[in-house]
């Protein structure tokens, strides 16, 4: 077993809407398959989720023109309602995710593990280009 320290990224935004909204798009699926993509050319068609400690999450990130296509999930680790998110990914990466309530706005806090195949950089890149997705849509979303 390798006892090698993992890379960790860390990623801030904050959304002008409040934590319950926030939290919604967040987690529902239905939310979840307009915000989760890290480019135009990709979209995810399908979202489940199991919102609660030891429950499973996926959803399914595809190339638009059906080129290339991955599962995304997990288990939640920990689930605090309007707080906090941890989770496993199937390849054993650790991620938390927090959520500070600042009335009208919401301060969104994601640490991620990364992975070895790719670069940092372009993994932070395409985690911070969902998240401005994600800022996007909720502060769009009436």
């Amino acid at each position: 077993m390798s006892t090698e320290k993992k890379t960790t990224i860390t990623l801030k935004t904050t959304v002008n809407a409040p934590v319950e909204k926030v939290w919604d798009i967040w987690t529902k699926p239905e939310h979840i398959v307009k915000w989760t993509s890290a480019s135009d050319d990709w979209h995810t068609p399908r979202a489940e989720n199991d919102l609660r400690t030891g429950g499973k999450f996926l959803s399914r990130m595809e190339a638009k023109d059906g080129s290339f296509g991955f599962d995304f999930g997990g288990v939640y680790d920990k689930v605090e309602h309007l707080k906090t998110i941890n989770y496993t990914l199937g390849d054993q990466r650790k991620v938390e995710i927090s959520f500070a309530s600042n009335g009208q706005s919401t301060e969104i806090i994601e640490t991620f593990e990364a992975e070895d195949t790719n670069p940092v950089e372009m993994q932070r890149d395409g985690w911070k280009a969902i998240l401005t997705n994600f800022k996007k849509y909720t502060e769009a979303h009436n």
